[in-house]
């Protein structure tokens, strides 16, 4: 019996887990009990009309990430729920959402296909909840996020009012990438990604208060900028706390060496006070980072995972709001 396990791997490697979020326009997210099968959209309760939807866009390249979510009690509710996250433009805080309350799951590809015509729908409602957070418990897909993700979904689950969020939503979700940093999830609508994390960090992500180094170990990266980008906005939320979080931000590669040794990165926030800044960053392969790993448990071979580190930075333009009293 194999006793491989990637996210016991990566620890043991000392593998940073920064700069693996993954950057997707949409997030589409649609409630589905369990069991789900290693390719989540084939498990039993997905009907064929999603099944071929999914297929479709997959085929078109659309840069949609469609996930099984479920909590405690989908089994049992009489309505399924469905929620469209999209990418907001220029400088963001994350993305914009929708949410849709149907009958069954049956009507979940008519209302997308609709969605993804502009055509608005009548099952669309409006909703307290203002985070959804997704633990990947995919154990089909991969042994570490049944090993590591579904014990963790339960610790917070349970813990939930020790935390007082009555409005953030726990869900358990089928594969999005990264479970060799299981238990990994992802904080949406602003779309970052975690990994490696205990009752304890996610405490302070969800609080904003704390150790901020705790995100040297578990922040995986946001998920609105490209992946070498993720480790320059890391040394910025380092450097100015958890009020970084309020920022809005983009992100851009403006050079990249034929060898992929040396990137070129801005990055631009916007504090709420309306202030202004953008700095650039030469980002340099980390050859005492970059390693060679099994990315998941069923992994046949090793690959190489680049890492970056920051070389230079640099201020390159800033407009700050002064108030006179």
């Amino acid at each position: 019996m194999n006793s491989f396990f990637c996210s016991d791997n990566s620890q043991q490697a000392g593998e940073d887990v920064i700069g693996s979020a993954t950057n997707y326009q949409t997030y589409i997210l649609v409630e589905c009990p369990l069991p789900w099968t290693s390719e989540a959209f084939n498990s039993k309760w997905v009907p064929q009309n999603l099944r071929i939807l999914v297929e479709e866009v997959k085929r078109a390249k659309v840069p949609i990430r469609f996930l099984l979510i479920a909590n405690d009690v989908s089994h049992k509710v009489n309505h399924t729920t469905l929620l469209i996250y999209q990418k907001k433009e220029g400088l963001s805080n994350g993305y914009h959402k929708q949410e849709f309350k149907l009958e069954n799951i049956e009507q979940v590809a008519a209302v997308v296909q609709k969605w993804l015509w502009g055509i608005s729908s009548n099952s669309e409602v409006e909703t307290s909840a203002t985070k959804d957070i997704l633990v990947c418990t995919h154990g089909s897909h991969d042994k570490c996020c049944a090993r590591y993700g579904a014990p963790f979904y339960f610790k917070i689950t349970e813990s939930n009012a020790d935390f007082c969020l009555d409005k953030v939503r726990i869900w358990k979700s089928s594969h999005f990438g990264g479970h060799r940093f299981a238990p990994t999830v992802i904080d949406l609508p602003e779309a970052r990604y975690y990994g490696r994390l205990d009752v304890d960090s996610f405490r302070a992500i969800l609080t904003r208060t704390g150790d901020i180094q705790c995100l040297n170990k578990v922040y995986r990266g946001w998920g609105i900028l490209p992946a070498a980008l993720q480790v320059l906005e890391r040394e910025l939320i380092l450097c100015n706390g958890w009020d970084w979080f309020k920022n809005k931000v983009t992100g851009k590669i403006l050079e990249q060496s034929l060898d992929n040794k040396t990137i070129l990165g801005e990055l631009s926030f916007e504090q709420p006070s309306g202030s202004l800044y953008t700095y650039q960053a030469k980002l340099i392969k980390d050859e005492t980072k970059t390693q060679q790993l099994k990315s998941s448990c069923n992994a046949t071979r090793e690959l190489v995972v680049t890492k970056y580190a920051i070389g230079s930075l640099w201020l390159t333009s800033s407009k700050v709001m002064s108030y006179s009293t």
